[in-house]
């Protein structure tokens, strides 16, 4: 060929070449003209498809679904954080060329259409992902030529509105697995349960099989269909080189579920409210633990079922630092009628017996009235008509303080609320956030220390927070990314929270308990109605409460017998690793009877209320320092011996001083006296009359 000649070719060449693309140009553009109008006159159905809604424990475990609107569990799904295994196999088996097609693949459409004209009969459909998202957003029971092309028209617009991940996660969240089961996450946690990232090989292999065919492949139905449909994809999954073929054997040799499991139900009372609250929000985040919250719940049950028919357990663990609720066991069983289990106990007022015993006992050791080895009688009283009895409807004569709150005998502490005054224990506990509810048009009376007023389980379990965090009162919250809603209330100052906590860390478990060295304190209440427990260690403190929720009685139920146990086993059983207690603060010390000073040896006053006989005189006032003063003494620069003048006005000589509740070394008969501090810091100064008149102040020593 001349060089004219190849020319000449070439050109030709070069007008064919621009012939054609600009053939496909225009092939293109119409294309596009084409889509566009189908969009136009075919537009995507609106994604209307309601989710179910969850709620969420603080690291983000699911506690608790709800059903969609529609009734099927439809469980968002995200990709990314799925087993990638399972991914690779559904990909693999349903669509191999996923990631690099536009939404319809033509080699598997050509390899189905000849595979449908040589054999008469449809062998493989060749659909991708994409074209079944298109079925599951708009669902038709038809099945003809028309249909798969409105799939493949579809598939089209899809592909070129969402990304790939999308696609895969949509469709994910809407594959049928049986029943009303839609989406990998409730089939896996409905057949498994578990979420999906856990699969195991067969379990994934299952979960790629049922789409295809999910009420003929149901395992809990047809289990030999289900059976041979995974088996096939592990077989398949190993000649496409996925899986080794020693994993399919073992694989294989797996049951496939016989029974359909309930959908997480953890923390039903707690999530339902919070679901009436923002019913708006598809997912509620809490700071429920699910592991501490599922053993609790399982505690509970086992419990009320060792106690009794139509006996109900509810339970609170909470951080005492932080407020944060850790668990919340409303009752023995959610779903479990005979027992009223939809009634939330723990928000349900209930008499607390004699779990207020201990604020009564720091009361009385914040105004010095008593020491831990100070004696007290626990003989039959009358107060003014009112006549305690103990539980046991014995008496012990003369205890030690320390003695009277750990057997909680009910004159001794009666004896104190006398001195100290039960309005003043009400108001204490009103400022920690739990008001006590009596009767209409009553005043607290000496009763409210032995139970004769209304209490939740999670204010009881919010007051007891106290004593575990040196006398603040942190409010308890449940919902994750909330702060308190107000500053600390203080119940007890920590010199008094100390002695408490030294007392009740003290007491015995139960019998056959395990001794955890927890602090706790139980409580019965009238008639055997309410069992109760408290306990705490160095930062948590745990609530359990039993009885039947319609306030019937249970005879023979004490909170020593029933609810302690399953204080210790929850203790046990949370998983939350026990905290040592703090060390005492400045100031407070358990002191041997021997060394208390005469006047506190015996506990005979009446507090602040004149006995018969009282003098005259005033009670004692101190006027320095004043309530709230902070007094620089140097001790911030070194300075260790600088004394603090003490001055009072009324009261009757002699008078004994108690700094952070440890008595001063001597009594004094004048109005002044001398005291210095051992460190800087909050103290709590208290003196005391010769009627047994008491005043208080807390300073600020710099």
């Amino acid at each position: 060929m001349t060089q004219a000649q190849t020319g000449v070719a070439l050109r030709r060449w070069l007008r064919r070449g621009a012939i054609a693309l600009s053939v496909l140009a225009v092939l293109i553009a119409v294309a596009g003209v084409v889509l566009w109008r189908l969009d136009k006159l075919y537009p995507l159905p609106p994604d209307t498809i309601s989710l179910s809604r969850e709620v969420l424990d603080r690291d983000g475990a699911l506690l608790r679904a709800y059903a969609a609107r529609d009734g099927r569990w439809r469980l968002p799904a995200d990709s990314e954080k799925l087993d990638p295994q399972f991914i690779e196999m559904l990909i693999a088996y349903e669509d191999k060329r996923f990631w690099s097609h536009s939404g319809v693949d033509l080699r598997a459409l050509s390899r189905a259409a000849w595979q449908l004209a040589t054999n008469g009969r449809i062998v493989s459909g060749g659909s991708t992902l994409s074209m079944q998202l298109a079925r599951l957003l708009e669902p038709r029971d038809e099945r003809s030529f028309t249909a798969k092309f409105r799939q493949i028209g579809r598939a089209l617009q899809i592909e070129r509105r969402m990304s790939k991940r999308e696609i895969l996660n949509r469709y994910l969240t809407l594959a049928p697995y049986g029943g009303n089961l839609e989406g990998v996450r409730a089939a896996s946690l409905a057949w498994f349960g578990k979420e999906p990232h856990k699969l195991e090989l067969a379990e994934a292999a299952l979960l790629v099989a049922l789409p295809q065919s999910p009420e003929a492949r149901r395992p809990d139905r047809n289990p030999k269909i289900a059976l041979m449909a995974r088996n096939r994809v592990l077989d398949r999954m190993a000649q496409a080189g996925v899986i080794a073929e020693g994993e399919v054997a073992r694989a294989s040799g797996d049951a496939v579920p016989a029974r359909r499991l309930p959908m997480p139900a953890y923390a039903a009372h707690l999530a339902d409210a919070v679901m009436h609250s923002a019913p708006e929000l598809q997912q509620h985040r809490l700071l429920i633990s699910r592991n501490a919250q599922a053993s609790l719940e399982k505690v509970a049950t086992s419990g009320a079922r060792r106690l009794g028919p139509n006996v109900s357990v509810a339970m609170i663990l909470a951080d005492a630092s932080n407020g944060e609720i850790l668990a919340r066991v409303g009752s023995a069983g959610y779903f479990d009628p005979s027992r009223a289990g939809w009634i939330d106990m723990t928000r349900v007022l209930r008499s607390p017996g004699s779990t207020l015993k201990p604020f009564i006992y720091g009361l009385a050791f914040e105004e010095g009235l008593v020491m831990q080895e100070t004696m007290i009688e626990d003989r039959p009283g009358d107060f003014s008509g009112y006549r305690p009895r103990n539980f046991d409807m014995a008496y012990q004569g003369d205890v030690s303080v320390r003695t009277a709150l750990q057997m909680s005998l009910n004159v001794p502490a009666i004896r104190l609320l006398d001195s100290i005054g039960p309005a003043r224990l009400a108001a204490r506990m009103r400022r920690a956030g739990a008001t006590p509810v009596l009767p209409p048009g009553e005043s607290p009376g000496l009763a409210i220390g032995l139970g004769g007023a209304g209490l939740t389980l999670e204010q009881l379990v919010q007051l007891y927070g106290g004593i575990v965090n040196r006398g603040k009162v942190q409010p308890l919250r449940h919902l994750a990314g909330t702060e308190p809603t107000r500053e600390p209330a203080t119940i007890l100052t920590p010199q008094a929270a100390w002695q408490i906590t030294d007392i009740l860390s003290g007491v015995m478990p139960p019998k056959g308990a395990p001794h955890l060295g927890v602090a706790y304190k139980t409580g019965t209440s009238y008639g055997y109605r309410d069992a109760w427990a408290v306990g705490y260690d160095g930062r948590h403190v745990l609530g359990v409460w039993g009885g039947r929720a319609d306030g019937g009685s249970v005879p023979g139920l004490t909170g020593y017998d029933a609810a302690a146990p399953l204080l210790h086993e929850a203790f046990r059983r949370s998983g939350i690793g026990l905290n040592r207690f703090p060390p005492p603060p400045a100031g407070a010390s358990r002191l041997p009877a021997a060394d208390l000073p005469f006047s506190l040896r015996r506990f005979a006053a009446s507090g602040n209320r004149p006995m018969a006989g009282a003098p005259p005189e005033a009670a004692p006032e101190i006027v320095f320092p004043p309530q709230g003063a902070r007094v620089d003494l140097g001790l911030s620069r070194g300075v260790t011996d600088a004394p603090l003048a003490l001055k009072i006005n009324g009261g009757r000589a002699p008078f004994r001083w108690l700094a952070n509740g440890k008595p001063l070394s001597q009594t004094f008969r004048r109005r002044t006296a001398m005291w210095v501090p051992d460190s800087s810091g909050s103290s709590t100064l208290t003196v005391i009359d010769a009627a047994g008149r008491a005043a208080s102040v807390q300073i600020y020593i710099e």
